[in-house]
């Protein structure tokens, strides 16, 4: 199987799609799947901008919109995770995963799917110390406030994660993990990116729940992004166990290595994307623990044992013959020639999720009160005002777009005063 590893889409799905069909068509080959590894930015319309955490002059539709009317099908079956510049609402309608658009899959904030006979994982998001143990407690409309902390990884998803036991031959995270650099050229790295050599040498450069998952999972491959650069490691787990080949990749754009093709051994196809056992098993067993507050979650009151839930869901999804749900539109598409100024749901209830928790005998919990818990119909987002207002990121490394302008401009002008 062919698989072609993309680095930060940030929407460009038209110019991604057609690098891959030159490659095609110059190697007289097919390309099987795509994997985006976040800020993929499915924003379907102008509505969708407000929930989107980035700089307003990166404010720009770009091209997923034309994939979610159907104007536009994506050529190749698509897998991504969330990443830290995303259409949070969007995302957090199809929290368990779901079809974002025909042929192109959302792994959800956390997942697990099989393509063919591959085993492929994901976490969406990047980690903060400061929101890691809290709960899901934003809701669209996001302030200035969650609006930064949605994305932010949370505990729950990663233990979620970590109840995993069958082999994974693929990861995806957004950032890198803890340590990564340890394992790859990072002098290199740091010739590459000066400003990665303070975060690496005081060991600050990656996300702890990565290395968790790395350390317990021990995938065959596992892909990041966020960093905007390519680099690639391999971790050896333990003196004679299997290796791990990391791999990071750039945004989209000219000029920048933002994708790898790759070929694994496989069953032949055909190939799509079908419902994990072992993975809704885990969902069951933890969604009576979902947190919807700031409060953490209770994981003793779960229950670590899912081989009981794992026979009632096999049974549901032998019915069903695994396959995942149709993709369903529940907002307006945007209109290049008209604006929509018609009023939209906050929390759309997607047909999609409601379809998977009748499946797993699940309540719909999304639209909770961020504050009690309790289902409400009112919009429960709290004001900017009743909100601490926290920085933007704990951890120095975030918006690269930021960081990256800055050191451009200090490299035009040397005397340049940063502050």
């Amino acid at each position: 199987m062919k698989i072609a590893i993309e680095g930060c889409m940030h929407g460009d799905l038209d110019n991604v799609y057609k690098t891959i069909q030159h490659h095609e068509q110059i190697h007289n080959t097919k390309v099987d799947l795509l994997l985006c590894c976040g800020d993929f930015q499915a924003v379907r319309n102008e509505k969708d901008m407000d929930s989107l955490n980035v700089p307003r002059k990166y404010r720009e539709m770009k091209s997923f919109w034309k994939y979610y009317s159907g104007q536009e099908v994506a050529p190749i079956p698509t897998i991504f995770i969330g990443g830290n510049h995303e259409a949070s609402n969007y995302l957090w309608e199809l929290y368990y995963g779901g079809w974002a658009a025909t042929n192109v899959y959302f792994l959800g904030y956390a997942g697990v799917v099989k393509f063919g006979n591959l085993r492929i994982g994901g976490l969406s998001g990047i980690y903060n110390e400061r929101h890691y143990r809290s709960g899901h407690f934003e809701r669209p409309p996001y302030n200035e406030s969650t609006i930064r902390s949605v994305y932010h990884v949370r505990e729950y998803d990663v233990q979620k994660l970590m109840q995993l036991e069958e082999p994974l031959d693929i990861f995806l995270s957004h950032d890198w993990p803890f340590g990564i650099t340890d394992y790859g050229d990072s002098e290199s790295l740091m010739r590459q990116k000066p400003y990665f050599r303070q975060e690496i040498e005081e060991r600050t450069l990656g996300s702890k729940p990565a290395a968790l998952l790395l350390e317990k999972l021990k995938p065959r491959y596992w892909f990041s992004a966020h960093l905007h650069c390519k680099f690639a490691a391999a971790v050896q787990h333990g003196n004679d166990g299997t290796v791990t080949k990391f791999l990071a990749l750039d945004k989209c754009q000219p000029g920048k290595k933002f994708l790898q093709i790759i070929e694994i051994e496989s069953e032949p196809g055909p190939f799509e994307v079908l419902y994990d056992e072992e993975w809704l098993s885990i969902t069951r067993k933890f969604n009576s623990i979902f947190p919807l507050t700031r409060r953490y979650a209770n994981f003793s009151a779960a229950g670590m044992d899912i081989q009981e839930s794992r026979e009632w869901v096999r049974k549901k999804l032998e019915e069903r013959q695994f396959k995942s749900f149709e993709f369903a539109r529940t907002v307006p598409t945007y209109n290049p020639s008209q604006r929509n100024f018609d009023p939209i749901p906050e929390i759309p209830q997607n047909p999609q999720t409601l379809s998977l928790l009748e499946l797993l005998g699940l309540p719909y919990i999304l639209d909770s009160s961020p504050v009690t818990g309790e289902r409400t119909n009112i919009q429960a987002s709290l004001a900017p005002s009743d909100l601490p207002m926290y920085d933007s990121e704990e951890i120095p490394i975030d918006d690269i777009d930021e960081i990256e302008e800055m050191e451009k401009a200090k490299a035009d002008d040397p005397t340049r005063d940063e502050t």
